[in-house]
C-alpha cells in the first residue's frame, strides 16, 4: 500500500484550495489513491464551521493593509492563521480504505485525526521537540513545565464528504508568531502558540523543507504506507491506480 505526496512550495491560499478540490474530485471518482498535499501559503485567516468572527481581534482595516484575506471554509474547528514559515498539510484519504485502527467499514473522523496527531508528534520528535495531545483540545501541544504552560504547535481541522477527507493540519515551523495576535487561535484564549524554530534545540533550527520531509515520512510510518512523490499536479492526476482502494 502507498499514498501519493505532492509538495506545492509557497502558493496563494486560493491556489492550494483549488488543487485540493481537484485531488478530492479524483479521489471521490476513485481515479487517484490517497494523497498528502503539502504547501506553504500566503497570509490568510480561515474560519472553520464552528468559528465566530468575534475571535478575529484585528480590524478589517488592519487586515486589508497587511493584505490578509479572511476565508470561510468547510473544515471543522475555529479560526486559525496560515502564513509563511508554516507547513500546511491536506491528507486526502478514503476512510473506507486500509487504515490503522479501522473497525468496521469506515475509520471514524476522530480516529483519523488521532493518527494525524501521532504523525505530527513523531515529526516534532525528529527535531528534539517533545509534544503531546491534550484531551478535548485537538492538535499537537508542547509540554508544560514549572510556570510554563503548554503551547499549540500544530492545529488540525478536517472535512469529510463521501468518506473522503480534506483540509488537515498547520504546523508552525519558522512562522512569525506575532501574526497570531490578529486572532484568538482556535478560539482558545488561555493558551499560546509556538513553533519548531522556538522549541527545537537543533542548530540551525529546522527548515520548512526539513519539516515537510519529516512529516511525509511520519505519515508513511503511522499509516503503514509507502510514500510516492509526484512532481506536479498533472503528473499526480495521470498516475494510474496501482491497487484497489476498497
Amino acid at each position: 500500500m502507498h499514498f501519493h505526496l505532492l509538495q506545492l512550495g509557497r502558493v496563494p491560499y486560493s491556489e492550494g484550495l483549488r488543487i485540493q478540490a481537484e485531488i478530492v474530485a479524483a479521489r471521490k471518482a476513485n481515479t487517484l489513491g490517497d494523497t498528502l498535499l503539502l504547501m506553504e501559503v500566503e497570509p490568510v485567516l480561515t474560519l472553520g464551521r464552528n468559528a465566530t468572527r468575534a475571535n478575529i481581534i484585528a480590524s478589517d482595516e488592519l487586515l486589508a493593509r497587511k493584505g490578509v484575506e479572511v476565508v470561510e471554509t468547510n473544515r471543522g474547528g475555529e479560526v486559525t492563521y496560515h502564513g509563511p514559515g508554516q507547513l500546511v498539510g491536506y491528507p486526502i484519504f478514503d476512510l473506507r480504505g486500509d487504515l490503522p485502527n479501522k473497525r468496521g467499514a469506515f475509520l471514524g473522523p476522530v480516529d483519523f485525526v488521532r493518527l494525524m496527531e501521532e504523525a505530527l508528534i513523531l515529526s516534532c520528535k525528529d527535531f528534539g521537540v517533545p509534544t503531546q495531545r491534550i484531551c478535548k483540545r485537538t492538535g499537537v501541544w508542547t509540554y508544560a513545565g514549572g510556570s510554563i504552560q503548554e503551547k499549540k504547535i500544530a492545529a488540525i481541522g478536517i472535512h469529510v464528504s463521501n468518506a473522503i477527507t480534506s483540509h488537515g493540519f498547520a504546523l508552525n515551523v519558522t512562522t512569525d508568531l506575532r501574526d497570531f495576535d490578529w486572532i484568538v487561535p482556535c478560539g482558545i484564549a488561555d493558551r499560546g502558540v509556538t513553533s519548531l524554530e522556538l522549541e527545537s534545540p537543533q542548530e540551525p533550527p529546522p527548515t520548512l523543507a526539513q519539516a515537510a520531509n519529516s512529516v511525509a515520512a511520519k505519515f508513511g510510518h503511522v499509516f503503514n504506507r509507502q510514500v510516492l512523490a509526484a512532481n506536479s499536479l498533472d503528473e499526480l492526476l495521470a498516475t494510474p491506480m496501482a491497487e484497489p482502494v476498497r
